[in-house]
């Protein structure tokens, strides 16, 4: 089989990447519930909206160019391959939680100030 160190961090890093750059493009203008960056915070105000998900989509080309950068980690490294998946695995989910803490925090840091979102 495939060295999985190489080909998770490298097909999952593409996909982020060619999203990013999809959402970059074509941002969508509307909160709504099926395409860009949704999460509460980022549905709570036509602004917020806008800037997650100009934020958002930077940040997918960035973290998926690292992911996929990672994969160079599986041509020094050859374990068995259930340890490659775990690595593997493991560096998609990480790549995958700081972009939503790093994407939710531009949020909360960009409106703290914002009192048109308190209800």
């Amino acid at each position: 089989m495939e060295n999985l160190i190489v080909l998770i961090p490298l097909s999952v890093g593409g996909v982020f990447i060619l999203a990013g750059l999809i959402f970059w493009a074509f941002p969508p203008r509307k909160i709504n519930r099926f395409y860009g960056y949704r999460t509460w915070n980022a549905m709570k105000s036509p602004e917020r909206w806008h800037f997650a998900q100009e934020y958002a989509a930077k940040e997918m080309v960035i973290w998926g160019a690292v992911l996929a950068f990672m994969a160079i980690l599986g041509f020094v490294y050859h374990p068995i391959e259930a340890i490659a998946a775990l690595i593997g695995i493991g560096l998609m989910v990480a790549m995958v939680v700081i972009l939503f803490v790093r994407v939710e925090s531009a949020i909360e840091l960009k409106f703290e100030n914002d009192v048109s979102d308190l209800t």
